[in-house]
């Protein structure tokens, strides 16, 4: 059972649920009027906080971190912004790991060129790198960095390490740099939930299901979103460290902003085991504690999960979809067909119903979720003498580090999986995020890893491919396996005749961590910054493209509307292959939307011609040329203007509008509604830019390249119902985009522009009411002149922005903000 609390609530000693409705009753239990205020106090969140808040403002925090981290396919931007911002070393533990383009299967040298890059950085920045097949990004920083009190910040939106005690960040690669530059993080005081655990989870049970029944019970509703949840109650002390750790890491998929769980003996042994017993200190909510909400959570109530494509939050007890097959999987084929809008794409899922039973066709146990010791130890338990079968049914683990596989080699774990017929690969993220085992068109894949979006396994819909992914529990994948592929439930599997141990009081055997492999090859270089080394670039690895300020009127064209419920990052720029492009900025943009709007690079470049037109143009047009028109029309050509020529016989101005307008019909019919409905407006100064809208923008990972490579292809505002994620919205400031939202539906179409005049002076404002226009694209005039219509007032409005964030946005990136403090410093 899942309950969620409506308001806030006490929680008085650790046990006691005292909802806000019955705050009467709190000086009975407790001696103590309520106070919600003093009260929030009580939360372990709030000290943790607290302690890493630079300001005396509580509301409004301003938080360093204790450390960082990155992968292969995040770094090399994030140093290459923060060198760009002047950087010289990193001021606190920074570990680069090297677990997302670990193949190095695609593009050349190009991936291992990033690795080369990552160690050189390591160098001469004084970083801490983590090789290829090492570890995957999280397992590391559980098992060296992640320590009770702490807060800990990756460009990864799984940066979760509650379970030990650590307040850890995902977001965008702009808030690492702001940290590398000594900047703080600043976010208004988040609400606090708390997850109460009572219970014990049964046999066959594991993590994974634990942590989708919470997903699929807040996350439609946003019971959590941009929230900390807190995990308490006597439930916590019935799950091992290791166990928790595969609950925490899937608070992700909830949109929360952190987790912390409250610390015992367990957690204790835990990192004294690694290493660290002195990282260790008891974390308890005070006697009394206000939270803004609670999840009661019966941890004995909960069955083995499953959610079915295409969102972890789509969940079901695995019993319950066997029980009806037909009807809920039809359910999510019809999702298909609205995702893929192609009738071309051959999905099916109930053809893998066969005499009653569901087939599938692969299993995965990968990653900082599936690929722990006590789920590997579990599932090698359930497959012990057992057979996958020979057909089209697979199963491959990966466990999540070195030392992990290690200990799994010594207890006999692993050639159990392997004379099963699993396959036992190295410390690879691949499987959850398409770089690794994408299953074949149409087949249908069981994964405990932590995402299941929509063409994030890698498959291709725009060439006719599509296959599916639903998360479930290593331990219920074992059951699969060894039922040959038919899913099977793994509390079902062990109940069954001739298999007791496990439901008879089999336990994992203790973990001993082997750090050897770390000690033998992970380079150590915090605080030993050899500040005269060279950075070694490979081909691929660019700097990022000079961007303009915000001017003060902007005139958006719209490229791309996608009106889905949610749009995720994997959909604004894909995952899987498109990876190995991260360190360039301008190759990777080429797929920006690719999977979800392919039209929309092109739309977007071509705006694109049009502003790079009209700044050469201002630009020659000011400079002391005697032939005026000339230079304009040479600058627009060396912008990549096709139509260059025409730009010297441009009537009226001879400035840069003119030169973009010769361009393109459209815009220069927008133009002419907007001198005719503003007269006396300086339309030269109206800088020209790509938008898109989505009702629901940024679920998932943090990657900032969902934003960058809009802005790298002059895109200038994203416009929306509301933003999935902070993480997301941050990214877009970062780079330097307006974070528009409206409240109407957009009636605007692709292809229309939107005039918001004052949009640079509107930041200095309250920003709830910023008034734009739409100018519709028409079609022809008579004289087959493009046609646009009279402008159509909007109200668009942003949400609340720091005073940096203003001024990154006015700057035009974080980059040009940075650059402009140094040059106000020298």
């Amino acid at each position: 059972m899942v309950q969620l609390f409506e308001g806030g609530t006490w929680l008085v000693h650790g046990s006691e649920i005292i909802p806000e409705s019955e705050a009467a009753k709190l000086p009975s239990v407790c001696g103590k009027q309520a106070d919600k205020e003093e009260d929030r106090k009580g939360t372990i969140a709030y000290s943790i906080l607290k302690a890493h808040n630079t300001s005396e403002d509580m509301s409004h925090l301003k938080l360093r971190f204790d450390a960082m981290t990155s992968h292969d396919i995040t770094f090399v931007g994030i140093i290459q912004t923060a060198k760009a911002s002047g950087m010289e070393k990193f001021p606190i533990p920074y570990v680069l790991t090297n677990c997302h383009n670990s193949l190095c299967a695609v593009g050349g040298t190009i991936n291992e060129d990033d690795h080369v890059f990552g160690l050189s950085a390591a160098k001469k920045y004084g970083g801490i790198y983590v090789p290829p097949h090492l570890a995957v990004i999280h397992q590391y920083m559980r098992e060296t960095m992640a320590g009770c009190g702490k807060m800990i910040l990756g460009s990864d939106s799984h940066t979760r390490y509650g379970a030990l005690g650590t307040m850890a960040v995902g977001e965008g690669g702009g808030e690492l740099v702001k940290q590398l530059l000594r900047d703080t993080y600043d976010v208004a005081y988040p609400g606090v939930v708390a997850i109460y655990l009572d219970g014990k989870p049964n046999p066959g049970v594991g993590p994974q299901d634990i942590a989708l029944a919470i997903v699929g019970a807040v996350f439609k509703n946003g019971y959590v979103k941009n929230k900390v949840m807190e995990f308490v109650g006597p439930g916590v002390a019935s799950m091992s460290t290791d166990y928790r750790n595969g609950v925490d890491v899937m608070t992700t998929e909830t949109t929360c902003l952190s987790s912390i769980w409250r610390t015992d003996e367990d957690t204790k042994a835990y990192l004294t085991e690694h290493g660290r017993g002195e990282d260790y200190r008891e974390l308890n909510p005070a006697d009394v504690a206000y939270y803004d909400g609670l999840v009661y959570v019966d941890l004995s109530t909960v069955k083995p999960m499953i959610a079915l494509p295409f969102h972890p939050s789509n969940t079901y007890e695995i019993d319950e979809l066997l029980a009806n097959p037909g009807d809920i999987l039809r359910e999510v084929e019809k999702s298909a067909e609205a995702l893929t809008q192609n009738t071309t794409v051959d999905f099916h899922l109930t053809d893998k119903i066969i005499d009653g039973k569901l087939h599938v066709q692969q299993g995965i146990i990968a990653g900082c979720a599936g690929g722990g010791y006590t789920n590997l130890m579990e599932a090698a338990e359930i497959l012990k003498g057992r057979s996958i079968g020979n057909d089209e049914f697979t199963l491959a683990v990966y466990p999540s580090s070195q030392p992990v596989f290690m200990d799994l080699v010594q207890k006999g774990a692993i050639s159990t999986l392997m004379a099963a017929g699993s396959t036992v690969k190295t410390a690879f993220c691949g499987p959850c995020f398409g770089a690794g085992d994408t299953p074949a068109n149409n087949a249908f894949s069981i994964r405990h890893t932590t995402r299941n979006f929509p063409n994030r396994e890698g498959s291709k819909p725009g060439a006719g491919q599509l296959s599916a992914v639903a998360l479930m529990d290593a331990r219920s994948i074992a059951a699969t396996a060894a039922n040959g592929g038919v899913l099977t439930s793994a509390e079902t599997f062990l109940e069954s005749a001739g298999f007791g141990k496990m439901t008879a009081g089999w336990s994992v055997p203790n973990y001993h961590y082997d750090d050897s492999a770390y000690r033998a090859r992970v380079y150590q270089g915090f605080e030993k910054a050899q500040t005269d080394s060279a950075l070694v670039y490979g081909p691929n690895i660019k700097d990022w493209p000079d961007m303009e300020p915000l001017s003060n009127d902007i005139l958006l064209r719209v490229c791309s509307k996608i009106m889905d419920k949610v749009t995720t990052t994997d959909e604004l720029i894909p995952s899987g292959e498109t990876s190995s492009y991260r360190s360039n900025p301008l190759g990777l943009a080429e797929f920006t939307l690719s999977r979800r709007d392919p039209e929309y690079v092109g739309k977007a470049k071509e705006v694109d011609r049009l502003e790079r037109a009209r700044v050469a143009a201002n630009d020659a047009a000011s400079s002391d040329s005697s032939d005026t028109r000339e230079d304009a029309s040479g600058a627009a050509a060396a912008a990549g203007a096709s139509r260059a020529a025409a730009i010297g016989n441009a009537h009226g101005s001879d400035r840069g509008m003119a030169a973009a307008a010769a361009l393109d019909g459209t815009l220069a019919a927008a133009l002419k509604q907007i001198e005719a409905a503003y007269p006396g407006t300086d339309v030269n100064a109206i800088e020209i830019g790509s938008m898109i809208y989505c009702v629901k923008p940024g679920d998932g990972s943090a990657r900032e390249q969902a934003a960058s490579c809009q802005r790298v292809l002059g895109g200038l505002a994203n416009i929306c119902t509301e933003y999935a994620t902070k993480r997301y919205r941050s990214n877009v400031m970062n780079w330097g985009m307006l974070p528009f939202q409206m409240k109407e539906e957009p009636e605007f179409q692709v292809g229309d522009y939107i005039y918001v005049p004052g949009a640079r002076a509107a930041l200095d404002g309250d920003m709830k009411d910023i008034k734009a226009y739409v100018i519709p694209v028409t079609g022809q005039t008579d004289g087959g002149q493009a046609a646009a219509g009279e402008p159509q007032e909007i109200s668009l409005y942003i949400a609340d922005m720091t005073e940096n964030e203003k001024e990154i946005v006015r700057a035009g990136c974080l980059i040009n903000f940075n650059r402009n403090r140094m040059m106000e410093k020298q």
